[in-house]
């Protein structure tokens, strides 16, 4: 692997995992496939979370580039709680402070870690493809972007936008992350 392009999904009608795009999320999901036809690298594969929400997120470009989108569960939201959470920003912002706190029927951060890394550790010692596309969810994606740059946390999290596309690549022997999605482009 040379780049690893991560996105955050774009505007949903929900958090279930069936939740479609929003008509404005549709409309970002065609400015991501605009972004990608612009650029000049040549995505090789892309692996999406199973949530309809991210893999709609891809779709109209790999449609269009007829890139078959690879699900893989690893990537999918991470759970906080199985019951409603009335203080879930701090509880969020705890998460990131304190990796193993979970509520009953929630992951810790580094629960989420654990189950998605193994897929970051295939993709990063893969030397068969150049361009690699992922895309997941915010809280998941700044756990992930914490294995690359280990200062990202809740008060990246609190930044992200939807959708939200980060570029990591090999740099010096380093990996380097960088922001490349500008929330004026949708």
């Amino acid at each position: 692997m040379k780049r690893l392009f991560m996105i955050r999904h774009c505007n949903a009608e929900g958090q279930h995992k069936d939740s479609p795009l929003t008509k404005n999320g549709v409309n970002q999901a065609h400015a991501l496939a605009a972004f990608f036809e612009k650029s000049s690298y040549e995505v090789d594969r892309i692996i999406s979370s199973p949530y309809l929400r991210a893999i709609e997120s891809i779709k109209p470009y790999a449609d269009k580039h007829n890139i078959s989108i690879e699900i893989d569960n690893r990537l999918q939201e991470r759970i906080l709680s199985e019951e409603p959470v009335d203080d879930w920003m701090e509880v969020l912002e705890q998460s990131f402070s304190d990796l193993d706190f979970n509520l009953p029927g929630g992951e810790s951060s580094n629960d989420a870690r654990e189950r998605s890394i193994s897929l970051i550790e295939e993709i990063t010692s893969a030397d068969s493809t150049d361009t690699i596309v992922i895309v997941t969810h915010g809280n998941l994606l700044a756990i992930l972007l914490k294995e690359f740059q280990v200062d990202i946390g809740f008060t990246h999290w609190k930044g992200f936008t939807n959708p939200d596309l980060y570029l990591v690549q090999k740099t010096g022997g380093e990996f380097v992350v960088e922001r490349v999605w500008n929330k004026d482009r949708a």
